[in-house]
């Protein structure tokens, strides 16, 4: 009697490289608050000198940019649990689910400050008060600019390369930040050179934030959005795996191929062509081989559904 075929399992790089993934983010982020934290004490220090409303605007949205970095941290360690009875395909949407949440916390902060600045944007306007805006306020934000663009690129490179919506969203936070802080900046710097119209520039500038706030909290909200609705991936990780299937000793072709982002996992549905005469158990072995160079290709696959179909050089 033949035995059971003993399960090929991927190898001990693929958990290491998943493991590596969670650490590096996890690190980014912390790095984020470390430098948004410098910044808010830095902007709240500029508005207590010189009172200025773009000034608190820009403090205020990178105090809700680390709160979303916090619950971020939090997140990516949850969605980076293994599967349960309960959650059998893992707990990846955690990350699209934080990063709609971030989105969506952005676009209500944002309006409600919109909001506000109308109102004072309005009573700024129709006062002919002179305030006098010191010529060197616009210091505060250029410095929270360049800190924060630089946490972007960082940021940003490691959420693309490791493939984490969540975390694409938060860099998004940090561009929102370095351009919120450029109009306080422009704002301040306009401000000082006419002083006449200094209140209202400067309720003019806090305006802009929040409007940039609101489109850019539409927009990170849309891409997570896309991941709950199991929305098509990008055409290069279908091309991605086929090509691994491919590699599997026994595949001749591949034919429907579906692929589900959550997060940091995805899970891959195949179907390979075999030769139509192999045994059900040989054919059994290369589905187990296939599996193995996908996870080998993609550490971020946590499952592989593969569909053995019989091989007919005329039916392609």
């Amino acid at each position: 009697m033949r035995e059971y075929p003993q399960k090929l399992n991927p190898p001990r790089t693929v958990i290491h490289k998943r493991r590596e993934r969670r650490k590096k983010l996890v690190h980014s982020a912390s790095w984020g608050v470390f430098i948004r934290s410098m910044i808010i004490v830095f902007e709240l220090f500029g508005v207590w000198l010189f009172a200025s409303s773009a000034l608190l605007m820009d403090a205020l949205a990178s105090i809700v940019d680390v709160i979303s970095s916090l619950l971020l941290i939090v997140f990516i360690r949850l969605a980076d649990r293994p599967p349960d009875n309960n959650h059998p395909f893992g707990h990846g949407r955690y990350e699209p689910l934080v990063g709609l949440q971030l989105g969506l916390l952005l676009l209500v902060v944002g309006f409600g400050m919109l909001v506000q600045q109308l109102f004072k944007f309005y009573e700024a306007s129709s006062t002919t008060v002179d305030i006098l805006m010191d010529s060197r306020a616009w210091i505060f934000p250029v410095v929270a600019v360049v800190l924060l663009e630089i946490c972007y690129q960082v940021i940003s490179r490691a959420a693309n390369k490791q493939n984490s919506p969540a975390m694409k969203a938060d860099a998004f936070h940090y561009r929102i930040d370095a351009i919120t802080s450029l109009f306080a900046a422009i704002a301040l710097v306009c401000a000082a050179m006419i002083p006449s119209w200094s209140h209202v520039i400067d309720h003019l500038g806090a305006l802009l934030i929040a409007l940039l706030m609101i489109v850019l909290g539409a927009y990170a909200s849309r891409e997570n959005v896309h991941q709950l609705l199991d929305h098509t991936p990008d055409a290069s990780f279908f091309a991605k795996v086929r090509r691994a299937a491919m590699r599997a000793e026994g595949v001749l072709g591949t034919e429907k191929l579906g692929i589900q982002l959550y997060g940091p996992d995805a899970h891959v549905d195949i179907d390979v062509e075999v030769d139509p005469t192999l045994t059900v158990v040989v054919a059994h072995e290369i589905s187990q081989k296939v599996r193995v160079e996908i996870q080998k290709e993609w550490p971020a696959v946590r499952d592989v559904i593969v569909h053995i179909e019989p091989y007919y050089p005329n039916d392609h």
